[in-house]
């Protein structure tokens, strides 16, 4: 219930912090250079933490809407594909930087796969969100 009450930047900036020390993640060869989606001009700016940011992102959105496959995922951190000066069209991000952050988040042991029906937070992960956010609701206090 907490993840709901505290800012999710603050959540997902902690989140990721803790997600290096998790052997199981790190950025795959060559990720610097992948764009978070077809659309986009240039990779993300602040390459060495985007993978871990992303993946802690990842998790606090399972957790919210989970059970959740990749293709509901890339529709969320999708965007506006402009194309000259006719109407602008959504397109959805990129399907390999989430599935092989979530396979490593799999790794972890932080997400689980229910059943043909997506992904879910396993009860390591869901422990990690929750002491996360309580940490962040008494640091406040």
């Amino acid at each position: 219930m907490s993840i709901y009450v505290v800012s999710p930047e603050k959540l997902i900036e902690i989140i990721a912090e803790k997600l290096k020390e998790y052997p199981e993640i790190s950025p795959p060869k060559g990720s610097e250079f992948w764009k978070t989606a077809f659309f986009k001009e240039l990779a993300p700016v602040d390459s060495e933490n985007f993978w871990y940011i992303r993946s802690a992102s990842l998790l606090r959105k399972v957790n919210k809407y989970g059970p959740i496959g990749v293709n509901k995922l890339r529709k969320f951190y999708g965007g506006k594909n402009r194309k000259g000066k006719g109407l602008h069209h959504s397109a959805r991000g990129s399907g390999k930087i989430i599935r092989v952050a979530l396979q490593q988040l799999e790794n972890a042991k932080l997400i689980e796969v229910k059943d043909k029906k997506g992904r879910v937070l396993s009860s390591e992960g869901t422990s990690l969100l929750e002491r996360t956010s309580y940490g962040i609701i008494r640091s406040k206090e």
